[in-house]
């Protein structure tokens, strides 16, 4: 089961503020992982996420733990 709707390469492109035609980019180079229905593509979120952060020029740092708490 699907944890969080698929997005689609226009969602994507307006999340990361670039256009479609970058993002369909990224798929083709094996960039990004993208899943295909017929013509379109549609990515897991968790993809994207990856895709960022393997692109970040700093790794992300740790959460800290006691400050979840304090939540």
């Amino acid at each position: 089961m699907l944890r969080t709707p698929l997005l689609t390469v226009q969602e994507v492109a307006h999340l990361v503020q670039m256009t479609e035609a970058t993002v369909r980019a990224w798929i083709r180079d094996n960039q990004l992982r993208a899943i295909k229905f017929g013509r379109d593509w549609r990515i897991e979120s968790i993809d994207l996420e990856n895709f960022l952060n393997d692109h970040a020029n700093i790794a992300p740092t740790p959460v800290d733990r006691d400050a979840e708490k304090d939540r």
